[in-house]
């Protein structure tokens, strides 16, 4: 595996032809995304092998969804997705969708904050528990807000002067990736509603917003497809003039691919966790109506036992009605 490093414009070798192969052979490791990777799935690890040392079950499947959201971040961040991603617009495009809706839809799936609610030593918990009930946590998780950063974040991403930005600062690029991530978890836990945070709200709801998002990310992809102003100005064509024109496309064209990555991801990743949301909404259904059943036969058997019990005392000699045979003697 080669390891490339971020700034290509600074003077750094250039990038062999980009194809499908080189997105899993082209690395580069050494990154404030893959400290923080390996330290984020160090911690989980920590706390499921804490939960089975102390004899209590945590779910596989969770495990899996939180392994599968690092090795995604990893691909988008490390891997080629991330080593191109400043070189070809489709490229960030996919790496956007990965990191602002894979990424933190596995991680609410994997349910983090549940897992450190029971492992966690009393103080920590206290305090994470403190940040969970803060005002600031149930404002930052209020659904409007939520919906609203998610779906305008693209437009000033994309519109404005953050993207060419991002392009020459390495900061601003590593920040960039974190708030696509952080913005999609603030969007999506809630509405996975595993674990116990605030600004959870009813089925119909989550289903209503998620399709609320499916227009955004199509005008979106359209706007961008049919735009003649390249995203992030120069920089995409300076790079077809140096020692990779011979390879790259036509930005105009690159930038048509993105919108259209755009347009077919965010929607076909939508319409796959509203589906995901009805089948958590039926089995909730279920299971509601499962404790309903439940609680109707507890009380028809405890109203059966009052009735066998009212009809033995009428049977009863001390229970009949006019007391027991003899009782007007001593009148």
């Amino acid at each position: 595996m080669t390891p490339v490093m971020h700034g290509l414009a600074a003077g750094e070798d250039a990038l062999p032809r980009f194809t499908l192969g080189r997105v899993f052979t082209e690395w580069e490791p050494v990154s404030w995304a893959s400290l923080a990777i390996l330290l984020t799935a160090a911690l989980y690890a920590w706390g499921v092998v804490r939960m089975e040392r102390r004899g209590d079950h945590w779910p596989v499947g969770r495990t899996l969804a939180f392994g599968s959201a690092m090795v995604f971040a990893a691909f988008a961040t490390v891997a080629g997705l991330g080593v191109y991603d400043d070189t070809l617009l489709s490229d960030h495009m996919v790496q956007h969708m990965v990191l602002a809706m894979v990424v933190p839809l596995a991680m609410a799936l994997g349910a983090p904050i549940t897992l450190a609610l029971r492992t966690l030593p009393r103080r920590p918990r206290r305090w994470l528990l403190a940040v969970l009930h803060s005002r600031v946590a149930k404002v930052l998780t209020f659904p409007p807000l939520t919906f609203a950063l998610f779906v305008l974040t693209p437009w000033a991403l994309y519109f404005s002067g953050w993207y060419s930005a991002t392009l020459h600062s390495d900061y601003l690029h590593e920040m960039t990736h974190a708030h696509m991530v952080l913005v999609g978890c603030l969007f999506f836990w809630p509405l996975v509603g595993i674990d116990p945070i605030p600004g959870r709200i009813g089925y119909p709801a989550r289903m209503l917003l998620v399709v609320l998002t499916l227009p955004f990310h199509a005008f979106m992809g359209v706007t961008i497809m049919g735009q003649k102003t390249l995203i992030g100005g120069s920089w995409y064509p300076a790079l077809a003039e140096g020692p990779m024109g011979a390879w790259l496309p036509d930005p105009h064209s690159d930038q048509q691919v993105a919108g259209g990555i755009l347009w077919s991801a965010g929607d076909a990743v939508g319409l796959l966790f509203f589906a995901v949301l009805f089948v958590q909404w039926v089995r909730a259904s279920m299971r509601e109506a499962e404790r309903e059943d439940r609680r109707l036969d507890l009380l028809e058997a405890r109203e059966a036992r009052a009735a066998a019990a009212a009809a033995a005392a009428a049977q009863s000699p001390t229970g009949a009605v006019g007391g027991s045979p003899g009782s007007d003697g001593g009148r």
